[in-house]
């Protein structure tokens, strides 16, 4: 028998979920996103150039060209950097002068511009995927190489309450014409880990069957979904974020400027080189 690993379990799936993440993820607070970048850029010196670590779809990427900015979106899942550049190139989307969006695959842990930026995001909690401590290390030093003198590295991540809270609310459901699901969760508080498990239907618009009244009966296709985040210590996150070499860290909570508590459940992290 052949042994999947979860990893692969999950780059599998992922590939599928792709095509139909924008759909399940548009209730998403973007626009809260983007303002907190743009705050956090008044704050510390507005950029030129930005890198956004595990940017999907583009849907954040893609804004932030708009506004002029020269940014890289990368992601690991070429899937969704298809999608990304499919709806960069929608024709009813303008890129004023100095915006550009470049499309790059590669894992936020270990990635290369050949030059230095002067902004790294990662926001929709990027790096709760990222499930070992030296890995996530890793990704933080990379972050910092990455940058200019001064640059500055804004990310969010969900919190142990947050994970706690997905746990002690499921199950989830969905159940709209052109897409339901299913989604369950299993929560370790020893690893403080969580892993989702979806199933999706989603309708198959080019094929229908007839029922036995002759009226017109969707089909749908079924995907199955696996997604393992861990929530850290944020006092541990930002004495490692200080140990990569970032001489001003802050932690702020749920896209607010106020300090992170034990009560919040969407850390924003703001580090400056």
């Amino acid at each position: 028998m052949l042994f999947v690993s979860k990893e692969e379990r999950m780059l599998m799936a992922y590939e599928q979920f792709a095509h139909i993440y924008d759909r399940l993820m548009e209730d998403m607070p973007y626009e809260e996103w983007l303002a907190f970048a743009r705050q956090c850029w008044q704050k510390h010196g507005m950029p030129r150039t930005v890198a956004d670590l595990g940017c999907g779809t583009g849907t954040i990427s893609i804004p932030l060209a708009e506004q002029g900015l020269e940014v890289f979106g990368i992601d690991l899942s070429e899937d969704m950097l298809s999608i990304a550049q499919q709806k960069a190139e929608d024709g009813k989307r303008k890129f004023p002068a100095g915006g550009s969006v470049t499309w790059l695959q590669q894992d936020l842990r270990d990635w290369e511009l050949g030059r230095p930026v002067d902004a790294v995001i990662s926001f929709c909690d990027c790096l709760n995927y990222v499930t070992e401590e030296e890995e996530l290390v890793k990704s933080f030093k990379q972050a910092y190489a990455g940058l200019r003198d001064g640059g500055v590295f804004c990310f969010d991540m969900h919190t142990r309450h947050q994970l706690q809270s997905y746990a002690e609310g499921q199950p989830y459901f969905l159940n709209d014409d052109d897409v339901a699901y299913i989604w369950t969760c299993d929560f370790d508080p020893g690893k403080c880990e969580i892993e989702h498990e979806l199933t999706i239907f989603v309708r198959e618009e080019s094929s229908l069957e007839y029922g036995s009244d002759d009226a017109v009966t969707p089909r749908f296709h079924r995907v199955e979904e696996l997604h393992v985040q861990r929530a850290y210590d944020l006092g541990w996150v930002k004495e490692r974020l200080r140990e990569a070499g970032f001489r001003e860290v802050e932690c702020y909570g749920d896209f607010t400027w106020s300090k992170a508590t034990e009560h919040t459940q969407r850390a924003f992290f703001v580090a400056v080189k």
